[in-house]
């Protein structure tokens, strides 16, 4: 009896370093990780976009007044009041008003709220409050508006009254300040739902391609299993001393299949004992007639591959390029380099009258996996040219 070898999971070299395939702990930190990348880029940008619209009025007072005047604007309460007036109407905005009644289509509510905060802000007139406390020459106002007739200083004539109260001034500024703060939130918020809306389209997309490359694994596994088996059938029925040794390779075999694939990547090496396993289990079978070829040149070192994705070749190979009446060869090339993998298969091609349907499963979803897996990453050339056919695939890794 031929012991049976058992073979461990094998590692993935993912983000440079290694995890056994499937950890799902792991997958699960890179995720979190992303995250907290991503929202600490959000709040990030949120303060650094503050600070620069906060900071240009503190420039241009400098610029007009000196530093010293500047910091006194900094720390005094009109300066607070106008910047907690615009954040907070940013963020009330962005958080309540836009998708609360915008995107439910209350169109009405929504344009009535944003007029009674435009009010508001006219009445409070936080730029006018925060720039009155600058000195402005005789005769004028703040920033140089003149002064209503009859409010100039200076001794009036005998018997004429104190001037009234001057009328309130409309503070453009602010009012401009507020409508720039209203579109530059709803152009955020906007962004923001496209994006999130990309994320799911993608996410989506994502989930459909997993259980399309589910579904082809699993027409794969019992593809091969079937033929395998069709050739431990024959070995056995001719009371072949090799019945063992193919059972312990198939037993190899369908370790891997069944455990060691769940990922949608695995080690090039493991792939390579795969293919071997499943030469030497076809070689137990052939006769003097046919000769096989198979060499691996580069080094597989920690590259990745998907699972199974060169077996349905060697199936096609082996059950179409070999003739137990004429002679015939099987030519299998691996080739290696730093970011490519070529795989070549070539073989005579002898008519048979089983069905061609199953096999012509196997290459259809090895196709549609390559789609899938290697995007614009692959290129697969099959011809067929005097009797000799052959296959050519190279993946960029």
């Amino acid at each position: 009896m031929f012991p049976i070898i058992h073979r461990h999971k094998p590692a993935i070299y993912r983000e440079g370093s290694y995890y056994p395939a499937g950890n799902s702990e792991f997958q699960s930190y890179i995720y979190l990780s992303q995250m907290f990348r991503l929202k600490s880029s959000v709040v990030i940008a949120h303060i650094t976009g503050w600070l620069i619209c906060l900071s240009l009025p503190l420039l241009f007072v400098s610029g007009q007044t000196g530093d010293r005047k500047a910091l006194s604007i900094l720390f005094s309460t009109d300066y607070l009041v106008f910047l907690v007036t615009y954040v907070a109407l940013f963020y009330f905005h962005t958080t309540f008003l836009f998708p609360r009644l915008y995107f439910r289509k209350q169109y009405v509510l929504y344009f009535l709220s944003v007029l009674l905060l435009l009010i508001m802000v006219n009445y409070m007139q936080p730029y006018d409050h925060l720039f009155s406390r600058l000195p402005h020459p005789p005769g004028e106002m703040p920033w140089h508006q003149p002064m209503p007739p009859g409010t100039e200083q200076g001794p009036r004539p005998e018997g004429m009254r104190p001037p009234g109260k001057p009328p309130r001034q409309i503070d453009i500024v602010s009012d401009f300040l507020f409508l720039l703060t209203i579109a530059l939130s709803i152009a955020i918020e906007t962004t923001h739902r496209w994006r999130q809306t990309e994320k799911r389209a993608l996410y989506a997309e994502t989930r459909k391609t997993q259980a399309e490359l589910s579904f082809l694994k699993a027409q794969i596994n019992p593809h091969f299993l079937f033929n395998t088996l069709n050739n431990i059938y024959s070995l056995a029925i001719t009371r072949s001393d090799n019945t063992a040794m193919s059972i312990m390779k198939l037993s190899n075999m369908l370790r891997y299949v069944t455990e060691d694939t769940r990922d949608d990547y695995v080690l090039l090496e493991s792939e390579i004992d795969c293919l071997r396993d499943y030469i030497d289990l076809q070689k137990l079978r052939l006769t003097t007639k046919t000769k096989v070829n198979f060499a691996v040149t580069g080094s597989p070192g920690i590259k990745c591959i998907a699972p199974l994705v060169l077996l349905p070749f060697l199936e096609n190979a082996f059950k179409y390029g070999v003739s137990n009446h004429e002679p015939s060869e099987i030519t299998i090339l691996l080739q290696t380099s730093e970011n490519r993998i070529h795989f070549y298969c070539s073989n005579k091609l002898f008519r048979v009258t089983q069905d061609t349907s199953r096999t012509g499963i196997g290459i259809a979803n090895t196709r549609q996996r390559l789609e899938h897996l290697y995007p614009d990453k692959y290129e697969l050339q099959i011809s067929e040219d005097n009797g000799a056919y052959s296959i050519s695939l190279q993946l960029q890794v």
